[in-house]
């Protein structure tokens, strides 16, 4: 397919960004992307922005990959969707059946008619041809939108919990007894907090998770009445040329409120053999899964158990690379890594099935993946988490949070990393009544 590019360079580029986001609400589909100018090594861009639809993808968990192979590869274009956590199902022979208030398709992407690259103070626009009058259009209005001093909305939000702290304990015991028995090493159990009868404003909202926690990966995904208000921290899987890398987070610390103690709750949860189990236990499942794609003795371990800090929490998280031959499809790469370790444990198919058991809500796009794939066959995507997720039409908000479960976890800790993790989507949601 056929782009129209044009460069621009614009003077005050936050002032740009929140334009462009507010104008693209317009649209029935439409992916923001942004790193929020953090510093990582894999960064290719700081903030994109694509939509409209020009042709898509919607499907169940039936043969998904292979549709995606061939619609990735038929469209030959940049393509920009989801990952749902129960595409599972496609990928082994297990089943999902429980409580769903959300009704996200499994996989959805879509080739954008309109795409806005930003790194600095650069914009690179990139409109399917036979839409490239609209590009100088498109500019006068974004610049001219006025998104200062706009009155929030109010909201009624009563937030419950899916299961609650007894039950939440009782289950925990569950896996602990799975770990003990030998059945698993480690299982990222997850609970769901939800709100019904409810309406809110995805772009407020997502703008104050934005503001608070200022990750690499966040996201704002708008499919018709459908939102993802994503403050993610956690890289999934990237594709550059011949390499691909995985940055697993498992390992958290709260924030102090003054530089001393928060430089010794650093070294606390580096030097913290719980924590860095962990981590270690899914760097091994990780490696295990880029075999399946990579050519062979090429899988490393660039950077292990490393501190990274953000606006709410400390993480560890881990860099693991390899190389893959140039023959190989990037839907196979995903596929043969899918879901990712951080969000199940391992042995990854036993604990898949053992967490299904317990969990008392489908994750659905929980713990599923957004990014994007490039004309060549490049891809990078990340994990949902720390999300809040609406369905407009049902009046459904919802936002998960889980915990790496090992032999040395006691319950009543994970509850309270479980409620750390949660703290910036309750603030949001609670802060615009």
């Amino acid at each position: 397919m056929q782009r129209t590019n044009k460069i621009i360079q614009v003077s005050n580029i936050t002032e740009f960004k929140t334009n462009l986001l507010t104008w693209a609400q317009q649209f029935k589909t439409t992916v923001w992307l942004d790193s929020n100018n953090y510093q990582q090594k894999h960064s290719n861009f700081d903030a994109v922005l694509a939509v409209e639809s020009f042709s898509e993808i919607n499907s169940t968990p039936n043969n998904a990959f292979q549709k995606l192979k061939e619609y990735q590869t038929n469209t030959n274009d940049f393509i920009f969707g989801y990952l749902g956590y129960d595409l599972k199902n496609d990928v082994e022979k297990l089943e999902s059946s429980n409580f769903d208030g959300l009704d996200f398709s499994d996989l959805f992407f879509f080739q954008p008619k309109k795409i806005f690259f930003i790194k600095k103070n650069t914009v690179e626009i990139k409109y399917i041809n036979e839409f490239s009058s609209e590009i100088e259009t498109d500019l006068k209005t974004i610049k001219q939108l006025n998104t200062k001093n706009q009155q929030p909305k109010a909201n009624s939000i009563k937030i419950k919990l899916r299961i609650h702290k007894d039950e939440y304990f009782q289950k925990i015991n569950t896996v602990l007894k799975h770990i003990h028995r030998g059945d698993i090493y480690e299982a990222s159990f997850c609970q769901e907090f939800y709100s019904e009868n409810s309406e809110i404003n995805p772009l407020e909202i997502y703008e104050n998770l934005n503001q608070i926690s200022k990750p690499p990966f966040a996201t704002f995904l708008k499919l018709d009445d459908k939102f993802l208000l994503s403050a993610s921290p956690e890289r999934y899987l990237k594709k550059d040329g011949n390499t691909v890398i995985s940055q697993p987070i498992k390992g958290t610390e709260k924030r102090a409120t003054s530089k001393k103690e928060d430089l010794k709750l650093i070294k606390e949860l580096e030097n913290n053999p719980k924590e860095r189990a962990e981590n270690i236990m899914i760097v091994d499942l990780v490696r295990n899964d880029l075999s399946r794609s990579a050519i062979k003795g090429s899988v490393k371990v660039d950077e292990l158990c490393k501190v990274y800090t953000f606006e709410q929490v400390h993480q560890l998280i881990s860099t693991i690379s390899c190389k893959v031959k140039p023959t190989i499809h990037p839907v196979d790469i995903i596929k043969d890594t899918f879901p990712m370790g951080s969000m199940t444990g391992a042995p990854k198919i036993s604990a898949m099935k053992i967490i299904e058991e317990l969990e008392e809500t489908k994750r659905g796009l929980y713990s599923g993946a957004v990014g994007y794939f490039t004309p060549n066959g490049d891809f990078d995507f990340n994990v949902i988490i720390r999300s809040i997720l609406y369905n407009a039409s049902k009046k459904y908000i919802s936002y998960s949070v889980g915990g790496a479960i090992t032999a040395k976890s006691v319950p009543e800790k994970e509850y309270e990393e479980c409620l750390l993790k949660a703290k910036a989507m309750k603030q949001v949601l609670l802060n615009t009544n």
